[in-house]
C-alpha cells in the first residue's frame, strides 16, 4: 500500500455485532458521588458499581441496554468486561451514539446514579471510533442519548490540555498508527506518568472518567449506510452522465454457481471420478498448485480441480495436504469420503504431517492421522520439533487428543525428550486459556513415569528419575532467589560476584553439593552434583546474569547461565531453529561450523543457556584491533593465509556464511557487535535475539549483519576468501529453500504461542518469513539474488554510525 492509499471497509458491509470493553473508572469517587440524598444520613457503605451501555440511534433507543458485572474492589473500579450488543455495524447511522451511565448499588433500595456520558461512535470524517477512549463522566446525571445529548463524554476543547493530547497519541499508539521504538517508549511513558500525576494534583481529581476499548479493524470503517438508493444523484438528468445504481447481491452468493459446484462435487459422481485423468494442461495445473508453499490459500477453481481428479493424486503423497484443503468440512458426506480416501493415500512425509497438525485443520480423524505419520520419526528428529509440538497442543480438540498421547509415549524411552517435555509444558500452564489442557498433558507424564516405575524391575531408578526431573524446577527457584539476593548489593559487578560466592559457600552451602545427583535441565543426559563457587561469576549487564560452573558426575564441567527477569522463549525458539537448519545442512553434507547453543525458558521472565567460551567481536576489536590479530593468537601459521592456519579460517568463512543466512531468513534484529561472539577455534555465533520476523529497534537495518571488519578478516571484498564466503551463503541459501515448507509449518505450529514477535500478528510474521525464500526463484536467480543481497549490506554506512553510539552507551554502562 502506498502513502497515498486510503483502504477502508464500509460500514453497511460488516455483518458483526457492535464490540468493545468497559475497561475501568478513574478519579476520586467521594460518598457524595454515589449516594442519593435520603441515604446520606446512613453509615457510608463500600461503593458497588456496574456499568450500563445503551445504544442510541437518531436520539431514540436502539435495543436493550447491557451491564457490567457489579465490582466493588475499587478503587480503582476495573471491569475488563467485553460488551456484545445486539445491533450489528451495518445498522449504525451517522446519528448513532452510545450512552454510558455508572450505577451504584450500595445506596438501599434506591440505585445511585454516579454518572452518564455519551459519545457518538463516528468521528466528524465518518469514521468509526476505534481503540481507547477517555470518556468524563457528567456526576449525578444519566447519560443522555438525544441527538443534542447533555451528557457529551468528550472533554471541551477550550478545557483540553497536554494531557489529553498525550491520550490521543497514546490511543493512535495502541493502534498501530504509530511505530513502537521500545527503549524511546519506555522514556516517554514514564514522562507521561509524570504529566499526569501533575494535572491529578492541579485539578484535585474532582473529574470520574469512564475508558472505553472500541473495537478495532485491519483498515478504518467509513460509514455507509445500507440501502438500495443511498448512491443515485439527487437528481437524474436527461444527459449522459453515468448512474451508479446500488445492486443487493453483490457480494453475494449466487445460487446457481453453489448448485453446480454441489453437483460437481456430488458423491453420486464417485463411480466417474475414479477413472478421470487429467489432461497435459490440467496436469500442470496441478503440478503448479502441489508447488504453492502451505500459507497460500487455494481459490475455489483450483479446489475444483483437486476434487475433481482426487482418485488420481492417491498416488501422490505431496497432494494430500493440498486435498485436505479443498475438502468442505461442513458436508458430512463429503467429510467421511475425505477421511476414507486419506487412510489409502501414499504415507506423507513428516513435514506434511506438521501441515496437518497446524490451525488449518480440525478434524479429529486429519490430526490423528497426522500422528500416526510422526511416529516414523527418529528421537532426534523428534527433538528438532518437540517445542512446536507443544505448542501445537492448543488447536487439539481435547485435552487428551492424540498429540499429547504421542508426545508422553515417546518421553518415556527417552529422558531427553521426557525432561524437554515436561519443561515446554511447565512454562506454559500460566496460560489462562490454555493451563488445564497443558497441566493434563504434564499430570499423563508424570502419571505414566511413575506407572512405569512400578510395572519395571528397576522401579525404584524410573521413580527416582522423575524426582530427579522435579528436583530441576527446586534448582531454579534457588538460582531466582540468589539472583534478587546479588542484584540488591550496592556497588560494582566486582561487589556482586563476592556476595554470589560467599553465599553459595556459606548460607547455601547445600548448592555446593548436592544430596542426589539432579539432571542438568540444559543437557538431560548429563547428571550435575553441585555448583563451584570459585568458577563462579557474573555478567555485567542491566540484569546481572550468572553465569554457574557445575560438577558433574564423571568429575567434569558443565557451565551455564542462569537469567532472571527475561523472556528467553524468543531465544529458545530462535536457537532450536538454528539447531534444525544446521541438522538440514548436514544431510546436504554442508558443516558450517554453526554454534546451536541450548537455551531453556524455566519460566515466562526466567530460563538458562549454555555457556560457550567466546569472546564479542567489541571486545576483540577493543583488545585486538583486528579479527585476524586475534584468530593469529590461536592459530599462527606463518605460511597461512594472513598468518593463520587455513583450518580456522575456513572455519570463520563457514561459520560467517552459515549465520548471515540463517538471520536473513528468521529476520533477527538488533545486531551489533555486542551479541556477536567469536571462539577461539574461529567459529562466529549470534546470541540475544530479542527481535525477530523483520522487526528492529534500530533505523535502516541492513538485510544481514556484516560489518566491513568481518570482510577484512576474508582478506577484502576482493579477496578469494570472500567469493568463497558467497559461494557458501549462496549455497546454504538454496539448501534452506528447499525445506522451506518444513520451516513455515513448524512457525505456523507457534501461532498460538505467547512469543512476542508471533503473538503480535501470526498471520503477517509467517508471509514475512515466506518472503525471504523468495520461492518465486529458481535457483540460480536466487544466487543473484543473495549476492546482491550481501553487497548491500556491506555498503551499509548508517549501521555503523548506531554501533558507535551503542559502543558509548555499553563503555557508560
Amino acid at each position: 500500500m502506498t502513502g497515498n492509499e486510503f483502504r477502508f471497509f464500509l460500514s453497511c458491509d460488516i455483518n458483526l455485532p457492535l464490540t468493545f470493553r468497559i475497561e475501568k473508572l478513574e478519579g476520586h469517587l467521594s460518598s457524595t458521588n454515589t449516594s442519593s440524598p435520603a441515604d446520606r444520613g446512613v453509615e457510608d457503605k463500600k461503593p458497588e458499581l456496574y456499568v450500563e451501555c445503551a445504544l442510541y440511534i437518531d436520539g431514540a433507543p436502539f435495543g436493550l441496554p447491557m451491564r457490567t458485572r457489579l465490582e466493588s474492589s475499587g478503587p480503582p473500579f476495573c471491569w475488563g468486561e467485553l460488551i456484545t450488543l445486539s445491533t450489528k455495524y451495518r445498522d449504525l447511522t451517522a446519528n448513532s451514539q452510545l450512552a454510558v451511565t455508572v450505577w451504584d448499588v450500595s445506596c438501599g433500595k434506591n440505585e445511585g446514579v454516579v454518572g452518564g456520558a455519551t459519545i457518538r461512535l463516528f468521528n466528524v470524517k465518518k469514521q468509526l471510533r476505534t481503540g481507547k477512549h477517555k470518556l468524563r463522566l457528567w456526576q449525578g446525571k444519566e447519560a443522555d442519548g438525544s441527538i443534542h445529548s447533555t451528557t457529551p463524554g468528550k472533554v471541551p476543547k477550550e478545557e483540553r490540555g497536554e494531557l489529553e493530547r498525550l491520550e490521543k497519541l497514546v490511543n493512535k499508539y495502541e493502534r498501530g498508527l504509530i511505530q513502537r521504538v521500545d527503549w524511546l517508549d519506555r522514556l516517554a511513558f514514564k514522562a507521561m506518568e509524570k504529566i499526569k500525576d501533575l494535572e491529578s494534583s492541579k485539578n484535585g481529581s474532582s473529574h470520574l472518567y469512564v475508558i472505553i476499548d472500541f473495537c478495532s479493524f485491519e483498515h478504518r470503517v467509513v460509514l455507509q449506510e445500507s440501502g438500495p438508493n443511498l448512491l443515485i444523484p439527487a437528481s437524474i438528468t436527461s444527459t449522459n452522465e453515468l448512474v451508479t445504481v446500488w445492486d443487493p447481491e453483490v457480494g453475494k452468493i449466487n445460487p446457481s454457481e453453489h448448485k453446480q459446484l454441489k453437483l460437481a462435487r456430488s458423491l453420486n459422481r464417485g463411480i466417474i471420478d475414479r477413472d478421470l485423468k487429467p489432461s497435459s494442461n490440467e496436469r500442470k495445473s496441478i503440478q503448479r498448485i502441489l508447488k504453492y508453499p502451505p500459507t497460500r490459500t487455494l481459490s475455489g477453481d483450483e479446489r475444483q480441480l483437486l476434487w475433481k481428479f482426487r482418485f488420481s493424486l492417491m498416488s501422490e503423497k505431496r497432494a494430500l495436504t493440498k486435498f485436505l484443503r479443498c475438502v468442505e468440512w461442513s458436508d458430512l458426506q463429503e467429510a467421511k469420503q475425505a477421511i476414507e480416501l486419506m487412510g489409502r493415500w501414499e504415507m506423507i512425509d513428516v513435514c506434511d504431517a506438521l501441515e496437518l497438525l497446524s490451525p488449518v485443520f480440525e478434524s479429529e480423524e486429519v490430526r490423528a492421522h497426522a500422528v500416526r505419520v510422526l511416529e516414523r520419526a527418529d528421537d532426534e528428529e523428534l527433538q528438532c520439533y518437540l517445542l512446536h509440538l507443544v505448542q501445537a497442543l492448543r488447536f487439539e480438540r481435547s485435552d487428551k487428543s492424540c498429540l499429547s498421547q504421542f508426545l508422553v509415549q515417546r518421553s518415556l524411552s527417552n529422558i531427553e525428550i521426557a525432561s524437554f517435555l515436561r519443561w515446554y509444558v511447565a512454562v506454559e500452564l500460566r496460560d489462562p486459556a490454555y493451563a488445564k489442557r497443558f497441566y493434563s498433558t504434564y499430570e499423563m507424564l508424570e502419571e505414566n513415569m511413575i506407572k512405569l516405575g512400578m510395572g519395571a524391575r528397576d522401579g525404584g531408578d524410573v521413580f527416582r528419575l522423575w524426582q530427579s526431573l522435579v528436583r530441576q524446577t527446586e534448582l531454579t527457584a534457588q538460582l531466582c532467589s540468589i539472583t534478587r539476593d546479588v542484584r540488591n548489593v550496592r556497588g560494582g559487578t566486582q561487589k556482586k560476584i563476592e556476595k554470589l560466592r560467599r553465599l553459595l559457600s556459606g548460607l547455601l552451602s547445600e548448592l555446593t553439593y548436592f544430596e542426589e545427583p539432579i539432571r542438568s535441565p540444559l543437557a538431560p543426559t548429563v547428571l550435575i552434583t553441585g555448583i563451584i563457587p570459585s568458577d563462579s561469576s557474573i555478567f555485567k549487564s542491566a540484569l546481572h546474569p550468572l553465569r554457574l560452573a557445575f560438577r558433574t558426575s564423571d568429575g567434569g564441567c558443565l557451565k551455564i547461565i542462569f537469567k532472571k527477569g527475561d523472556d528467553l522463549r524468543q531465544d529458545q525458539l530462535v536457537v532450536q531453529m538454528v539447531s534444525l537448519m544446521d541438522r538440514l545442512l548436514k544431510l546436504e553434507n554442508l558443516d558450517l561450523h554453526l554454534t546451536p547453543y541450548r537455551v531453556l525458558a524455566t519460566g515466562h521472565d526466567e530460563g538458562m543457556m549454555e555457556f560457550i567460551p567466546s569472546k564479542t567481536l567489541a571486545q576483540i576489536l577493543s583488545e585486538h584491533r583486528s579479527i585476524t590479530s586475534y584468530l593469529q593468537k590461536f592459530h599462527p601459521d606463518e605460511e597461512g593465509p594472513f598468518g593463520i592456519t587455513a583450518t580456522c579460517l575456513e572455519t570463520f568463512i563457514k561459520s560467517c556464511a552459515g549465520y548471515s543466512v540463517i538471520t536473513y531468513i528468521l529476520g533477527i534484529g538488533d545486531r551489533h557487535l555486542d551479541n556477536l561472539l567469536l571462539r577461539d577455534d574461529g567459529r562466529l555465533f549470534h546470541v540475544d535475539f530479542g527481535f525477530i520476523l523483520g522487526r528492529d529497534p534500530k533505523p535502516f537495518p541492513p538485510p544481514m549483519k556484516l560489518c566491513k571488519e568481518m570482510v577484512e578478516a576474508m582478506g577484502g571484498a576482493e579477496s578469494q576468501y570472500y567469493t568463497r564466503f558467497k559461494s557458501y551463503c549462496c549455497e546454504a541459501y538454496n539448501i534452506l529453500r528447499k525445506s522451506s515448507n518444513l520451516i513455515l509449518n513448524l512457525f505456523h505450529l507457534m501461532a498460538g504461542s505467547n512469543i512476542p514477535d508471533i503473538a503480535s500478528d501470526p498471520e503477517k510474521g509467517i508471509l514475512k518469513l515466506q518472503e525471504k525464500f523468495r520461492l518465486d526463484l529458481d535457483d540460480e536467480e536466487c544466487i543473484h539474488f543473495f549476492q546482491d543481497l550481501i553487497n548491500e549490506s556491506v555498503s551499509a554506512l548508517f549501521p555503523q554510525m548506531v554501533e558507535t553510539i551503542h559502543r558509548w552507551a555499553q563503555y557508560w554502562r
